[in-house]
């Protein structure tokens, strides 16, 4: 069977004139102006296939060397339709299901498919839980067949966001070596990808087309790196030894942007309405990459944890909002990459880009939840954007911490004699901070959209200091609906509490401007 994304309409798109449809690779690229985005089941394949696309156009050749250059791309909408010419006639092999090299996959795993294989949602990385019971507790064997085009896109999520864990093969039956059953993360795995978005796919794909120097000494088709279409095409991570797993250095960013993070194998099946999907797969370690030069980091947020700066990554305990400060390079002093994604945006005067964060929320290895986020960005205005991102989420998190000291001093008067192991129950009851988090998003997201408008600062920090102030009150409130005479007392004894610490004078500035 053949199944080729050049040919098969397989990227679902929104064109700019409001029509939903799946579009080819070759589409894709060369309708990119006419398509509003691209959109997978979920963010991270949404990211993924952007990521695919991406190296694709390196690949070509087709991208800018510089930044100036960029800039010219960027400001005069460059078309992406050459490169759209090379991949239609690039005579590398792109069927999925090819025998000897399937696209995405390591052609090794084949003859193993059918006695070794699960169902194929074991690829779907929201499915597969920890690669051996899926959340749902389908049976890994259930094989109600894959559409083909959503195994590719799976595939590809896969390959950019697989968690490590422990993969259901039985290496040793296969003749396989043990290390074969140990994953690794994958490049996007542990950190949150930022896209600059624009108002057309065209206009995305060459805000994040990094400037990239082609190397003169290497072959037309790698003088941006290497595209990896099938395992065997290149020397890969060989898994004949145990061991620490061996990295590997990117050796461009068309080899960078389609990483095969997964060793994959897919069985191709005739589906009941006779088109082609997908009933059996193996899924096993990939390459693992070393240290990256900043080349390949240049959408990297940094935090900052005590003093030192680290790589933004999903938290369960933290929306990505509460970081939105990091995502603005206010000054070049703050950006210690040198230029970046982030620089580059900042010289687009007249354009307003939105920065897109989207991660894996992972518990030890399995999947919890895709996280991703939008923030406005507007060239001229990036120290604006942060300060008022850096005071929105100082507020929100003063505000939690109100709100728990007013939980502490409700359990004190309404619990006196409770025990070490009931506190925390007991705290719970009364603590508002989820119903306020739950709000204060929609608030700050508000916050940074009346910025981005050209709103004063100190306006709009101010409506955000009132709202978060009645969502507080609000929280804790509802916490606090009992009946009893004593029960008066608690809320009376929370309220002054909460009232207190919003009042007092380390409070920020919005939140005791709200009662002025």
């Amino acid at each position: 069977m053949r199944w080729d994304p050049r040919e098969q309409a397989c990227i679902p798109a929104l064109t700019t004139d409001g029509r939903w449809g799946d579009v080819t690779a070759v589409e894709a690229l060369h309708d990119a102006d006419r398509i509003t985005a691209v959109h997978g089941d979920t963010p991270g394949e949404t990211a993924a296939l952007l990521e695919w696309l991406l190296g694709l156009l390196y690949a070509a050749g087709h991208h800018p060397t510089d930044d100036d250059e960029w800039v010219d791309w960027v400001k005069g909408e460059k078309s992406l339709a050459p490169a759209a010419s090379w991949l239609a006639g690039h005579p590398g092999v792109w069927n999925l299901f090819d025998p000897v090299r399937p696209l995405g996959q390591n052609a090794e795993l084949l003859p193993h498919l059918a006695a070794y294989g699960v169902g194929p949602a074991q690829l779907v990385i929201e499915h597969a839980g920890d690669y051996n019971q899926h959340f749902d507790h389908r049976h890994l064997h259930h094989a109600a067949p894959l559409p083909a085009a959503a195994a590719w896109r799976a595939m590809l999520a896969q390959h950019a966001f697989g968690q490590g864990r422990r993969a259901r093969i039985p290496a040793k039956e296969m003749g396989l070596p043990a290390p074969f059953t140990n994953l690794s993360t994958c490049r996007l795995g542990a950190r949150v990808r930022t896209f600059a978005l624009g108002p057309t796919l065209g206009d995305t794909l060459r805000l994040n087309l990094a400037p990239w120097e082609p190397d003169p000494d290497r072959e037309a088709d790698c003088r941006a790196g290497t595209l990896n279409l099938t395992w065997g095409d290149r020397n890969r991570r060989p898994f004949a030894r145990t061991g620490i797993h061996e990295t590997r250095t990117p050796d461009g960013p068309a080899d960078y942007h389609t990483v095969l993070g997964r060793s994959v194998a897919l069985r191709p099946v005739r589906m009941s309405d006779g088109t082609i999907g997908v009933d059996r797969v193996l899924v096993g370690p990939g390459e693992t990459l070393g240290d990256l030069d900043a080349v390949y980091r240049d959408d990297e947020v940094l935090t900052m944890q005590g003093k030192k700066a680290v790589t933004f990554k999903p938290q369960p305990s933290r929306e990505l909002w509460r970081e939105a400060h990091a995502l603005y390079a206010a000054t070049p002093a703050e950006r210690t990459k040198g230029q970046d994604l982030y620089g580059r945006l900042a010289t687009l005067r007249g354009r307003r880009p939105e920065l897109w964060a989207v991660g894996l929320l992972a518990d030890k290895g399995s999947p919890v939840a895709w996280v991703s986020d939008c923030f406005p960005y507007v060239p001229g205005r990036q120290a604006d954007l942060r300060h008022t991102a850096e005071q929105g989420s100082a507020i929100a998190e003063y505000a939690a911490t109100a709100l728990r000291k007013a939980a502490e001093a409700a359990c004190e008067i309404g619990f006196p004699n409770s025990r070490t192991a009931e506190r925390p129950g007991q705290l719970a009851r009364f603590n508002g901070e989820k119903a306020l988090w739950a709000g204060a998003g929609t608030e700050f997201h508000d916050l940074l959209a009346d910025v981005a408008a050209g709103r004063p600062v100190h306006d709009c920090l101010a409506r955000y200091g009132r709202a978060v102030r009645r969502l507080a009150t609000s929280a804790l409130a509802s916490g606090l609906r009992f009946r009893s005479g004593t029960d008066q007392r608690v809320r009376v004894i929370a309220r002054d509490r909460l009232e207190a610490e919003l009042n007092h004078w380390t409070a920020p500035a919005p939140l005791r401007e709200a009662i002025s």
